[in-house]
This record gives C-alpha cells, structure tokens and sequence, in this order.
C-alpha cells in the first residue's frame, strides 16, 4: 500500500477548502474547517499562494473566532488549465477551463466521421489540441492535462479505445496525439457520457446519486452513486444504448440486433421525423455548443406542430422511458439528467420518460424520480473532461507544485 504523505494529504484539504469556499474563508477559516493548527493552515495556503494555485483576493471576511478579520481566499484564474476534448460520431469539440472551472476556450468542428480515417481523425484531435493549446497559453494559462471523451468502452489503464462501435474503432491508442501534462503523464480517457455526467457540479457537490442519459449518434449514460462517478468491474457501466429493446430488431454497428440507440438516438429520431442530416460545419471559437444543428431543427419542427417529428419525439421518449425504468429498478437513484439532444427536447421526450416511468419502475407508487434536463448541452463531454483535469489538481495539488 501506497504511504500517505501527510503533508500532501494536507495540502489538498486547504485547497478544497478554498475552491468549496472562494472568497468567503480565510486562513483562520481553513483552519476552524479542517481542524489544523492556524500556523499549519497559514503555511499550507502560503504554499499554495508560491505556486501559483491559490490568490488572496484582497476583500475580507470575519473569522469564525475573535480577532481582526482575515483575507479572503480564492483559486488564481491564470495559471495550471485542462484540456477536454470530445470525440463524437459526427463532431469534435475542444475546451479549455481554468482553476475555477471556468470555460476560456471552445471550439467545435462539426461533420460525420464515419467516412473518415482513423488516422484523418487522429490528426485533426491533434490539431484541435494544439489550437487549444495555443490559445491557453495566449491568455497566460498552464495547460496541466488534458482528458479525452469517447463514445463508446475505454480502458483507463492502458489509456486506450477498448470499442466505439459508431466510430468504428477497437484498441486504439488516441491519447499518443494529444499533449502530454506538465509532468509528461498521458491524456486521461473515458466515455464521453461519464465526462458529461460529472459537468453537473451541484449534483456532484450534494452527493447525490442520479443517471445521466447522453443522446447523440449513439446513446450512452453516467452512473453516479452518492456524489462518485460508477464505472464498474472493467469500465463499461452506462451502456444503456446497447441495452436490447428486439432481438429482432435492426442491426446495430455493436454487431447486435435491436439496441436501444437503433430506436431512441439522434438519427433514429431523425429517420422517424423525416429529417435529413447536415453535417460538414466548421463552428468558431466563440460558438454556443449547446444545440446542434439538427437537434435544433427537431425541436423547432416540433414547436411548429409538426406531426410526424412529434410522432418521432413520442415514439423515443416511450422507448427511452421503458429503457430507464429498468435501470431505476436496478439501480434506485432519484435523478434522470437529459443530455445531449435529450436536454434540447425535454420538453417532448420527457413527458413520455416520466409516463414510462409511472407504470415500468416498481417503485413508482411511493416515489416519482425527478426528470430533468442537463445543465449544459453539447458542450458537457468536453467540460466534463476539461474539469476532471484541474479537479485533479485541486485533490492533489503537490501534482502540479511539483511540475519541474
């Protein structure tokens, strides 16, 4: 086992004091919070404020025991960033945040990559990386990792693709094209719906345990089990769009029949609607990733009163409903969070969720689980990746303190 560096140990509760309570804790406060001596706890922030993670923030707030009042804390804003980068089906998005989670940097490319070679795709990651990079280190930032965001099964050990069926990639090593951190370590890598589930910070901060359903090409979920991300045995929890709804139903690019995404994805909604694809947009830097360009037009054909895309939005939500009412049998959370192109069109597929719901999940007469949509929209893979990096750094600051 491993020995704990108490000084280490230490370090990483001041800053998580500091990033739970910016600019209302002080040193006095850290010390009141975590039971460290006051010259201990003022050493460890004057750490911390040396290497550039911590700011005195210059407005004060009163101590909780007598005497003057203290300076007020917070995380810098311009140092260590991360990197997070989504790799889907029919996009790529890139973002960059800062120590306080902040987004200083996005840019998305959108068109089907299905036609594309892996090595095609590989370069352009690259090329995102490195203009994502660029621009950080523009705006005076340290990248100090970066993570990668999948549709599909990862091994986090290895750092490599395990199975993205829609991607039509197996044991492939994406993270050998993406800049290493500040110590040389590789990319972190994991399912894109696992990055997107941890983007919900208040669910996360409350401990709460909930389900996170991503809607894209493919359909994937989050687990997160009392505030902690679920990933299982061997890291392929939340595979929910491979979950059998026919046997004898259409193929899917898994190699099976009948998996849920053939019925309640993005392009079996489309399909349904009668609404052809567009891809091949290049979006900008400043571009909202919230809406993609034909979950938009889903949702403004639906507003319009057209029947058939609300045929087709009634038809996934029924399907999608009946899917999760069985994972809440298994798994008994109290939260479904819609992302994706599920947040866009929650006002029609979760009516039908949340009926599904009321007759299929066996404890429906005594609880009705809250359905609701996403905080962020298309963007939350790669936020969700690009905040893992720097809550890393905020666990275990001595990572970054230590950076050659």
């Amino acid at each position: 086992m491993k020995a704990v560096n108490p000084r280490a140990a230490h370090l990483g509760l001041a800053m998580r004091c500091v990033a739970e309570q910016a600019g209302a804790i002080s040193r006095a406060g850290i010390s009141a919070a975590t039971g460290l001596n006051r010259s201990t706890a003022s050493s460890l922030i004057d750490e911390l404020l040396a290497g550039g993670l911590v700011r005195e923030l210059g407005a004060t707030t009163r101590s909780q025991r007598a005497g003057r009042p203290g300076t007020a804390l917070g995380l810098r804003d311009d140092g260590p960033a991360g990197l997070g980068i989504d790799v889907n089906v029919d996009y790529t998005a890139v973002c960059v945040v800062d120590l306080t989670g902040a987004v200083r940097y996005k840019h998305v490319v959108s068109e089907d990559q299905r036609g594309l070679g892996t090595r095609e795709v590989l370069d352009r990651i690259a090329r995102l990386a490195r203009g994502a990079q660029n621009a950080a280190e523009a705006s005076g930032l340290v990248l100090c990792g970066s993570a990668v965001a999948i549709p599909g099964i990862v091994d986090r050990r290895t750092a490599s693709v395990t199975l993205a069926p829609n991607l039509g990639w197996h044991d492939l090593d994406v993270t050998e094209v993406l800049p290493a951190d500040v110590h040389g370590e590789r990319a972190l890598l994991d399912n894109e719906a696992n990055f997107a589930a941890l983007s919900e910070e208040d669910l996360i901060r409350s401990g709460q345990s909930y389900l996170y359903v991503s809607g894209q090409i493919g359909v994937g979920a989050g687990i997160v089990l009392d505030g902690r991300l679920y990933r299982g045995s061997h890291g392929w929890s939340g595979e929910i769009g491979h979950l059998t709804i026919d046997r004898d139903g259409p193929e899917c690019p898994c190699g099976r029949q009948g998996c849920l995404e053939r019925y309640a994805g993005h392009e079996a909604i489309l399909r349904a609607a009668g609404i052809t694809s567009g891809a091949g947009t290049t979006l900008g830097p400043g571009t909202n990733l919230g809406v993609s360009p034909t979950a938009d037009l889903i949702a403004e054909r639906a507003r319009s009163g057209d029947a058939c895309t609300l045929a087709a939005l009634t038809k996934a939500g029924q399907t999608l409903g009946f899917a999760l009412a069985g994972c809440l049998n298994l798994l008994d959370v109290g939260t479904i969070v819609l992302g994706g192109i599920y947040r866009d069109l929650a006002p029609w597929i979760g009516p039908e969720i949340q009926r599904e719901l009321s007759t299929q999940f066996v404890g429906a007469r005594w609880v009705s689980p809250e359905v609701r949509p996403s905080a962020f929209g298309a963007e939350a893979p790669a936020l969700g990746a690009a905040r893992s990096v720097v809550r890393d750094i905020i666990n275990d600051p001595v990572r970054w303190l230590a950076r050659p």
